[in-house]
């Protein structure tokens, strides 16, 4: 259940995001429900082994690169879901960090105590 809603906030994130950043586009509530869940599973397999195999770059940018590679994650999303777009490697960087922190503000929320 907690999954679920981990999910639904996501996607209402993505939504948000999508309507402030200028070259981010998400047609609809089911596609913004899609990308969170591709979000999930490419966070979930691909993001440790990009992590794995720039783990020298990463240690010598003191983990900067990271965001580089969540960059690519959102990139990935944006190639395998029709109906999501986002607009170059800077605003995926911009995406990112804004879809992290809109993350764990509406995760607080989720959090048992």
């Amino acid at each position: 259940m907690k999954f679920i809603l981990r999910i639904l906030l996501s996607a209402i994130a993505v939504l948000i995001l999508a309507e402030f950043l200028p070259r981010v586009s998400v047609d609809n509530y089911v596609t913004a429900i899609i990308v969170a869940l591709v979000l999930a599973i490419l966070n979930l397999i691909v993001k440790p082994i990009l992590v794995l195999f720039t783990l020298p770059v990463t240690i010598i940018t003191f983990g900067l690169f990271l965001l580089i590679i969540n960059a690519v994650i959102i990139l990935l999303a944006d190639a395998f879901v029709g109906g999501f777009m986002v607009d170059g490697l800077l605003m995926a960087i911009i995406f990112s960090l804004l879809l992290s922190l809109f993350q764990s503000l509406l995760f607080s929320i989720l959090k048992s105590d």
